[in-house]
């Protein structure tokens, strides 16, 4: 029997090289995300490409009643869910505090933190049936040091570092792994998403130095995943050779 997996976010950047890295390693694989236009795109690729089955969830992680009503009610086949990838995250602005704008600072905390609670605390009970999972929530080096003009999103992934280390303690009785990967400086869609469509200044984050590709935090994710039963990695930090931590990067 193929193994299952949830990813958050899988539309683009991590979540989306998570997908196809599982997919060719012959996992089935439940997909989210908002864009349904590109999820049902990615579903059709993966199908044709593996011999998998993908099912398509098209919600916002932030809609906590349609988070719980959508997962709550999968499909038997689709409810075995071996590993959950919280992906789903994003960076807005990048304002001093008292400049920040307080609806970023809500999209980020719905999202970032209360989103990946709701997605959890959705899948956990068909984890708890079977007595074993594994979560894998996706963080950042902005959750383990504070940069200037970081604020609510430095916040948003400290939240996510303690809500890792809290449900590691919480669901050891229940055999549930809880992995946190942090990424640095990485190549994706988030500098045009914290820049709200700014090319200019999304380009130039990545001037200068060899960023982290997508691929190399799904292959972390895979090599995480797929560990002996007894062994858990339970806190990593990635970032590229030319990173040091959340502030430190030499171009």
């Amino acid at each position: 029997m193929k193994k299952i997996i949830l990813i958050t976010g899988a539309t683009s950047g991590f979540g989306k090289a998570i997908a196809y890295t599982f997919a060719a390693a012959g996992w089935n694989c439940i997909i989210t995300g908002r864009r349904k236009d590109r999820l049902d795109t990615i579903a059709s690729d993966l199908e044709a490409k593996y011999t998998i089955k993908v099912l398509s969830l098209a919600f916002d992680v932030q809609d906590r009643k349609t988070v719980t009503d959508t997962l709550s009610q999968l499909p038997a086949e689709w409810q075995a869910i071996d590993i959950l990838v919280n992906n789903a995250g994003l960076a807005l602005g990048r304002d001093s505090f008292e400049n920040a704008n307080l609806d970023d600072w809500d999209t980020m905390i719905d999202t970032n933190v209360k989103g990946l609670m709701y997605v959890t605390k959705a899948v956990i009970p068909f984890m708890i049936s079977k007595k074993k999972g594994h979560i894998i929530n996706i963080g950042s080096t902005a959750g383990k040091e504070v940069y200037k003009d970081g604020n609510a999103y430095c916040a948003s992934k400290h939240a996510v570092d303690a809500i890792s280390k809290a449900m590691r303690i919480d669901l050891l009785p229940h055999r549930i792994k809880v992995t946190a990967i942090h990424p640095g400086a990485a190549e994706t869609e988030f500098s045009i998403v914290r820049f709200k469509g700014d090319a200019s200044k999304a380009d130039a984050v990545y001037d200068g130095y060899q960023a982290l590709q997508p691929e190399d935090i799904a292959n972390i994710t895979l090599y995480a995943a797929t560990l002996p039963e007894h062994v858990c990695i339970n806190d990593l930090v990635v970032t590229c050779t030319s990173q040091a931590n959340s502030y430190y990067l030499h171009k």
